[in-house]
């Protein structure tokens, strides 16, 4: 099933679970308030979006993912709403039940580095700019500052952020930040190939180890096992693919999932 929504700065849509959401104006992506607005919008509908798989998060064209935020709406008479929008972003990205992956197509900068960075995996085209030069601006990225040290090593977080130089997707995969990078001549088929598997999979199986990896993390050892137990017992073992996930490995075929 396929499903689209209208939007003026944005596309969004869902086939067959696979939600996609690309920034759309290029060529850089810039992220200003009424953009903002939109993917919100887009990403409450997802929320609710009992179907969904998978969240893909891109940018169209091959220059930017997102080049950040608009720098004129970091002026005083805007900051207070920019921000209240922009991390809107992310407290939603938090709560997504379904997977989250970017495609970052191009640079991802500032606020583009940041979205791409509060996504569960990241795959990049092969010398994709990530950077955050915020400093040089005699300001910080408050997002970046929370996640980025909790993603890689905390010396080189630092780097990055106190220093605001960039890195390409080949660093990013080698300290652990990017799962895959991908040649521009053949990333379109390979962002599918790295996606087909996860859409084989069962929707309820997918958000049950999405929310067990996120609840447990940060936690004593004892606290977040009971709190994996739980959604191991009392929830995901009680759902119709988990019964017939093990039937179908005993029976030896393929399972037919319910999503339920």
């Amino acid at each position: 099933m396929t499903t689209s929504h209208q939007f003026q700065f944005i596309q969004y849509g869902v086939a067959d679970g696979l939600a996609t959401l690309a920034i759309s104006r290029p060529p850089f992506n810039v992220l200003d308030i009424p953009t903002m607005g939109e993917i919100n919008a887009a990403l409450d509908t997802c929320l609710n979006d009992g179907t969904v798989k998978l969240l893909v998060i891109t940018g169209v064209g091959e220059k930017a993912f997102s080049a950040g935020v608009e720098v004129a709406d970091h002026t005083p008479d805007k900051v207070d709403q920019m921000i209240d929008v922009f991390h809107g972003i992310f407290r939603r990205l938090q709560k997504m039940p379904a997977p989250t992956v970017a495609v970052v197509n191009g640079a991802a900068l500032g606020g583009g580095m940041e979205l791409a960075i509060a996504c569960d995996m990241i795959v990049a085209v092969a010398g994709a700019k990530f950077g955050q030069p915020e400093i040089k601006l005699a300001v910080f990225p408050p997002v970046a500052a929370v996640l980025l040290p909790r993603l890689i090593p905390p010396a080189r977080a630092m780097e990055i952020l106190l220093a605001g130089e960039n890195l390409l997707a080949e660093e990013g995969k080698a300290i652990g930040l990017v799962n895959r990078v991908f040649p521009r001549e053949t990333f379109a088929a390979d962002v599918q190939s790295f996606l087909a598997p996860f859409m084989k999979l069962s929707r309820v199986a997918l958000l049950s180890t999405r929310r067990a990896i996120r609840e447990a993390a940060d936690k004593p050892f004892d606290t977040a096992l009971d709190t994996v137990e739980h959604i191991y017992l009392k929830e995901l073992m009680r759902t119709d693919d988990a019964k017939e996930g093990l039937a179908a490995f005993l029976e030896k075929r393929q399972p037919a999932w319910r999503n339920s």
